[in-house]
């Protein structure tokens, strides 16, 4: 969730959210407030986007100019992931590729795909203005996907937060992205993105960005015991952490 422009240290919350979505209950509100003095030392740590002789070498990998990535770090993709997600978009040349949260990443899965022989990307935002954005900064580097607002509802799933309204999806996914909601809706508010995979093709991948925090490490642990047809591995390339999950 970012665009080229320069952006603040914390994410926009709490806007995009739908309609008579259910405002966040006292016992949310405390398990914000406790994540956030849990986490500091990772959000601190999320500052580091990489440096940036590896920003070049990737963005000339890529044949991309050295500008078209924006200052990354804080709650942006930072180039440990954007990194992974070219190597394995290179070696295994999905054709099919969903991202929660746009931004960086959208710019980079494009490119890569472009150069690996062509694959769709849908990608989701709950910021229309980001979405925008990114459709701009795409066509500016003679790339395309299929960007998509989609507002943020009660997590399905039995899992707390809120998730995208997305809508139907098609199955055969081969890699999947989570990159958003941000944390500061709720810890765990990423953990919904397991009820899409039970549509993961066979030896697909997905990616949790953000994978060393607490939130996202509790997550990761119910899906391990959820999903038994996946490997997962913790990927520490980066200042963030990237658990990496591969069905079987």
């Amino acid at each position: 969730m970012t665009s080229r422009e320069s952006t603040r240290f914390l994410p926009i919350a709490d806007q995009g959210a739908a309609a008579g979505t259910p405002r966040r209950s006292p016992a949310d509100w405390a398990m914000l407030i406790g994540f956030a003095a849990l986490q500091w030392p990772w959000l601190l740590r999320s500052l580091d986007g990489g440096r940036r002789r590896a920003k070049r070498a990737l963005l000339d990998r890529l044949h991309l100019p050295h500008d078209a990535l924006p200052n990354l770090g804080s709650w942006k993709a930072d180039m440990g992931l954007l990194t992974l997600l070219t190597d394995h978009i290179f070696a295994a040349r999905p054709r099919l590729v969903v991202e929660f949260g746009s931004g960086a990443s959208t710019l980079i899965i494009a490119r890569a795909l472009q150069m690996a022989g062509g694959g769709r990307l849908i990608s989701f935002d709950q910021h229309r203005v980001f979405v925008d954005a990114t459709r701009t900064w795409l066509a500016d580097h003679g790339l395309e996907a299929d960007l998509r607002a989609a507002p943020l509802r009660t997590a399905p799933g039995g899992w707390p937060g809120l998730w995208y309204d997305h809508g139907p999806l098609p199955d055969g996914i081969d890699l999947m992205l989570i990159d958003g909601p941000p944390w500061t809706v709720h810890p765990f508010t990423r953990g919904a993105a397991a009820t899409l995979f039970g549509q993961i093709a066979r030896r697909g991948t997905i990616m949790l960005d953000d994978a060393a925090r607490p939130g996202e490490r509790i997550v990761a642990r119910r899906w391990r015991k959820q999903w038994p047809d996946f490997d997962f591995r913790l990927s520490k390339y980066g200042s963030k952490g990237t658990l990496i999950a591969t069905r079987r």
